[in-house]
């Protein structure tokens, strides 16, 4: 099994900066991609950056420019470092992580619990 730890939430002004960060624990042979959602409650989950484990990377519109995505593979962990934050930001922030846990076996998805981030004056 595999179990994910998201850290980093919390409350920010317009314009503040916050780092989420995502632990990967268990059986994990390689994690192939690292990204990041959000949702606002009452409305579809959101795609916002990931990260491949070339170091490939791609983000939502809403974001480019202001936030990156980092990942430490040495300690299975990724990063969403989140700057220039604005109110519409606000959100539940969630991690998935697309596991191979043996070697030429498919991936399978895990999410993190969310976190909460909330951006206001």
């Amino acid at each position: 099994q595999v179990e994910l730890e998201e850290s980093g939430g919390g409350l920010v002004q317009p314009g503040g900066s916050l780092r989420l960060s995502c632990a990967a624990s268990g059986k994990i042979w390689t994690i192939a991609t690292m990204a990041w959602y959000r949702q606002v409650p009452g409305i579809h989950r959101e795609f916002i950056a990931a990260m491949a484990s070339g170091g490939g990377s791609n983000y939502a519109d809403s974001v480019k420019g202001r936030f990156s995505i980092i990942r430490d593979n040495a300690r299975n962990t990724g990063y969403l470092q989140m700057n220039n934050l604005k109110p519409e930001d606000t959100a539940i922030y969630y991690c998935k992580v697309s596991v191979r846990r043996n070697p030429g076996r498919p991936t399978a998805d895990y999410w993190g619990q969310g976190t909460q981030v909330t951006v206001s004056s």
